[in-house]
């Protein structure tokens, strides 16, 4: 069961051509997508009314869409506008249509009433195309439930066991404890490592004359999106006061968007403002991003494999999971609110990160 009335991340913008039909399966659902002669996008169910079959292997027509079973033409507002061998076309012969929108680089989508679909709910992702901020475009895809990759993103203490090449650092990271907060629609972390080892992938871009006090602090919300201010100074220079000279600043940006019950769409990038005319740095973070969410991949699929096999094991919680706890609250009780007052679900556009 998904939450509905929300936006999800559909694709990165260059997934989605000016030529062509793009499919992606979100929340359950077949959505074709494409451009029309103007540009814009156009979100459509990728299921024909008539029989059934996927819009996505039939042909574009101009702005329409042939279904290659029985021939039935399809325009942007999902109406049946021709139908072979059938003079009178019934109004009900059209297929569902999405809002959708694009911002920053990534294309979003509300899979609930359109009548909700609030634009001004999108999430700001900024960096991905600021143009004092460089990253490369990153997905990947798990066949695991989204939630269990969500529990993963709300608690960095894993970083120095799973990533200690990579992301992780040294083990005192882990020991620091996070400050949560509650927010309307998810939570927001504060977590400060002072004078630690700074972490490996940072010093493959970045010389460092010794420790580092690092910062993660960032907004995870419905329905799966994080965004997040992380980096790392020389120690005793004030970063945690907000002076962030000599500092590598990072505005991580990842969504997680469910395929299935059981499969994810997961898109990210890890923008960063030094060294922007160095495409070398960019692409060696974004390489060490990748490896450590590659190892990400690696143990939850394990544990999605442990707990099929054990469908009433029970998780024992620990402090370490404060935040993903009230995440996991705030998404059922979006669901409950969803299925007991479908028109009346009260969404509010958390604060920024800073």
């Amino acid at each position: 069961m998904f939450v509905k009335n929300t936006w999800y991340v559909a694709a990165w913008d260059n997934e989605v051509g000016d030529e062509g039909l793009f499919s992606r399966t979100i929340i359950g659902v077949p959505v074709l997508m494409y451009r029309d002669s103007a540009g814009r996008l156009v979100a459509l169910e990728d299921r024909c009314c008539h029989r059934g079959a996927p819009l996505s292997v039939g042909r574009r027509e101009g702005d329409c869409v042939r279904c290659l079973y029985h021939g039935l033409k399809f325009d942007a507002t999902g109406a049946c506008v021709e139908a072979p061998a059938q003079p009178r076309i019934p109004p009900q012969a059209r297929v569902r249509t999405f809002p959708v929108e694009e911002r920053h680089r990534w294309i979003w989508i509300w899979m609930g009433d359109p009548e909700r679909a609030d634009r001004s709910l999108i999430p700001d992702t900024q960096w991905l195309d600021h143009p004092d901020w460089r990253s490369q475009d990153g997905y990947i895809h798990y066949d695991v439930n989204y939630l269990l990759i969500a529990d993963n993103l709300l608690d960095f203490s894993h970083l120095p066991f799973v990533h200690p090449t990579t992301l992780g650092g040294s083990e005192d990271y882990a020991a620091v404890s996070p400050k949560v907060e509650r927010l309307a629609d998810g939570v927001r972390i504060t977590r400060w490592t002072i004078d630690t080892e700074a972490p490996a992938f940072a010093t493959k871009v970045k010389q460092w004359p010794g420790r580092v006090d690092r910062w993660n602090i960032y907004n995870f919300t419905i329905p799966g999106i994080l965004l997040m201010d992380s980096g790392m100074a020389p120690t005793g220079t004030g970063a945690q006061e907000g002076r962030r000279e000599d500092a590598a600043e990072f505005r991580g940006c990842q969504a997680l968007t469910p395929e299935t019950e059981n499969s994810t769409h997961y898109f990210f990038a890890h923008p960063h403002n030094f060294a922007i005319d160095q495409p070398e740095v960019t692409a060696s973070i974004h390489q060490s991003v990748v490896a450590a969410f590659d190892e990400d991949r690696d143990i939850i699929t394990a544990q999605q494999r442990s707990l099929s096999l054990a469908p009433d094991f029970k998780m024992v919680p620990l402090s370490i999971d404060a935040a993903l706890s009230q995440f996991r609250w705030a998404v059922s009780r979006r669901l409950e609110q969803e299925q007991q007052q479908p028109a009346v679900i009260p969404i509010s556009p958390s604060r920024e990160v800073a």
